[in-house]
């Protein structure tokens, strides 16, 4: 662990934070590969995406349901964002047209207790996908492409299901949509996510098999469709790229 901490100090320094604030967690020892180095890294992406959990959701940041936390990197965390209860996210299946994400869409949306889940479950899945993928991104040339194999489709996935949760509030819940659009922490949150995400997908592309399915390109570039990049701009209030610059917005 000492040496992991000095990999993602020059690295990933939020990699670094993150697994320091949680270091005295008691599950900590159930997420991590021991049996080698290699193995340890690797088991990053599933430790470090728990673990993100635990900060997020720990009672002390977050009331469920009400308002959440989002750990995003070691200098920046979103506190006390309102999210105002919700529907369940199994909503969102009608407009998930494909099967590149079957596996997770019967996971976190056909499950009976999962796919009752509202925003809150939303945003939470994909923040900690959004710490998984780097933790394991940066640490790539010790992977072997077993423990992390879906890395990548993981955040390109869980963004999917924040965007088509957004498109189902506006079209069948208005009278939410206007209530979470009217929150500024909810809706600058919602765009760093997406920001990230544009990030941590091209950094991660080069190692594409080992750290994610050949689909995970397809999910994300589903993520850029028009209906998506106009609802992500219609609640934010902002402007997105969708050039090579994807990580940026627009002025």
């Amino acid at each position: 662990m000492r040496t992991l901490q000095a990999v993602y100090k020059r690295r990933w320094p939020s990699g670094e934070a993150l697994a320091v604030a949680q270091a005295k967690d008691k599950y900590w020892d159930q997420f991590v590969n021991k049996r080698s180095f290699e193995g340890f890294a690797e088991s990053m992406m599933v430790a470090i995406h728990e673990e993100t959990h635990m900060w997020d959701l720990d009672p002390s940041r977050t009331k469920w349901d009400v308002s959440i936390a989002a750990w995003i990197n070691g200098g920046q965390q979103a506190l006390t964002v309102p999210v105002h209860g919700g529907f369940p996210r199994k909503e969102i299946l009608p407009l998930i047209k494909d099967r590149l994400t079957a596996s997770m869409d019967d996971t976190y949306l056909r499950d009976r207790t999962q796919g009752e889940y509202l925003l809150q479950g939303v945003l939470a899945e994909q923040n900690a996908g959004l710490t998984g993928l780097p933790a394991v991104t940066v640490v790539q040339e010790y992977i072997k492409g077993i423990g992390a194999s879906n890395a990548r489709d993981i955040a390109a996935t869980n963004l999917r299901y924040l965007l088509l949760y957004l498109r189902v509030a506006k079209d069948r819940h208005p009278d939410y949509w206007a209530k979470i659009k009217a929150e500024p922490k909810l809706r600058d949150l919602v765009l760093t996510q997406f920001l990230r995400t544009a990030y941590w997908m091209d950094k991660s592309a080069p190692y594409t098999g080992k750290l994610g399915s050949k689909d995970a390109d397809k999910i994300q570039a589903t993520n850029y469709a028009p209906e998506n990049v106009a609802i992500v701009e219609e609640f934010t209030g902002r402007k997105v790229r969708v050039d090579a610059q994807k990580h940026c917005t627009a002025g």
